[in-house]
């Protein structure tokens, strides 16, 4: 049976972008025009009008802001995951640091949203190897980080200690869930979402993700609410490649998501893990998930699988 493709969404607002960092500086933050939750309101819209549920990676900052978004979110079946609080690069970040930072996403997530948070998202997909055990023992189950592109990028993690390829791994205990990538000969070439969504058209694009389902692998895609908000401020001072990046194509960024939404039947990437991990996984997926086994309750088991 072909697996069921993940949708899931990384719920920031347009002045939080990696892109726009060097103008927009993080202080001017709570000053800045706050319009995700209008753009990820009529997300929930489109969801629900094709029977669509997601996994919402939600910024632990934006959840202060309007938790009444997150509830909403919740309200209507989709997962709640962790994008951190501030939408901070591992990289640039300390162990230290970095543990408070998901700590203190995941209760604030947890208690706006009445739900378990399992799930972890970088911001910018900047992964570390130390990152990992850390996401582990602050109780996480699964990070979907991980995108394992050949076509270089200076912001994304390169984790050494997970598999080159496969899509669904683990490692100290923590399921790894990459985003995906379509293999043409030696490349990979990022297809899951971003501005190559934006960018490739629709029916290559489709296509693209007809053959990775076809080929028995899980399918994760992403998409932020600021790639559907046409009427967002349009900031001076870019260079070329910080405007293309963020703006290519952003006026045809929701009629192409609708019909993806139409196109293919979406779970969750919690609902991935449970049904789609390969056999070795499987152990620590169902402990981690439910913490029963053979119908009794069990204390918390780590795997390291490389």
């Amino acid at each position: 049976m072909k697996p069921t493709p993940a949708m899931s969404i990384d719920v920031e607002d347009w002045f939080q972008v990696e892109n726009l960092r060097r103008v927009i500086p993080r202080d001017s933050w709570p000053a800045r025009q706050l319009r995700v939750e209008r753009s990820m309101d009529r997300m929930l819209q489109l969801m629900a009008d094709f029977g669509v549920r997601s996994t919402c990676f939600v910024l632990g900052s934006i959840a202060e802001r309007t938790p009444q978004l997150v509830r909403r979110i919740a309200d209507a079946g989709h997962e709640v995951a962790s994008h951190g609080y501030d939408h901070g690069l591992i990289h640039e970040s300390d162990r230290a640091s970095f543990r408070t930072d998901v700590e203190r996403s995941k209760a604030l997530l947890e208690e706006i949203s009445d739900r378990p948070v399992r799930g972890y998202r970088a911001p910018s997909f900047s992964v570390t190897d130390w990152a990992l055990p850390i996401l582990q023992g602050a109780g996480y189950e699964y990070d979907s980080s991980h995108f394992p592109t050949t076509i270089g990028h200076s912001r994304y993690g390169r984790p050494s200690v997970l598999h080159k390829t496969r899509p669904l791994t683990s490692h100290a205990g923590l399921v790894e869930v990459s985003l995906s990538c379509l293999p043409i000969g030696a490349h990979a070439l990022p297809w899951a979402g971003g501005g190559y969504f934006r960018l490739i058209p629709y029916p290559a694009f489709r296509a693209g993700v007809r053959r990775i389902i076809d080929s028995g692998s899980p399918y994760v895609f992403y998409i932020h609410p600021w790639e559907l908000d046409t009427g967002q401020p349009r900031v001076s001072g870019l260079k070329r490649s910080e405007r293309m990046r963020h703006y290519l194509g952003i006026e045809r960024a929701e009629a192409r998501w609708t019909s993806l939404l139409r196109d293919f039947r979406w779970g969750t990437i919690a609902e991935l893990v449970k049904r789609d991990a390969p056999p070795f996984l499987l152990p620590a997926i169902d402990v981690a998930l439910t913490g029963v086994v053979g119908g009794e309750r069990q204390p918390r088991v780590t795997v390291a699988l490389e």
